[in-house]
């Protein structure tokens, strides 16, 4: 069982840049692969980026692809979303999910996810 919690949402210009957190529980971080997804406003649910288990790799959306970072440190249970020029349609619900796959980019692979957080982007 993996909990996991995000952080670092708010209200940002369009232009701007945030960079959110997800800490996981538990003593196999490591063993899982992490994504962040979104969810605008009366849409569904999206995946942004996710990294493999080291670090050493990334897949990311090709929407967000060059705006969107995603990175990992495992000694602390850790992954973060950096968000840079960000537009208003950006803002959405960003949730970090966690997955033993090896490559996932699909919700329905995720088998735990955080409550969200929400970020903000005002024109």
């Amino acid at each position: 069982q993996v909990q996991l919690v995000e952080s670092g949402g708010g209200l940002v210009q369009a232009g701007g840049s945030l960079r959110v957190s997800c800490v996981a529980s538990g003593r196999t971080f490591s063993s899982y692969t992490m994504g962040w997804f979104r969810q605008p406003p009366g849409k569904e649910r999206e995946f942004v980026v996710a990294i493999s288990r080291s670090g050493g790799t990334t897949y990311s959306s090709d929407s967000m692809k060059g705006r969107f970072t995603i990175s990992r440190d495992n000694a602390k249970n850790t992954v973060y979303l950096q968000m840079n020029s960000l537009k208003p349609e950006d803002t959405a619900v960003y949730y970090c999910a966690a997955t033993a796959r090896s490559i996932a980019t699909m919700s329905w692979e995720y088998d735990y996810w955080g409550q969200g957080t929400q970020v903000t982007v005002s024109s």
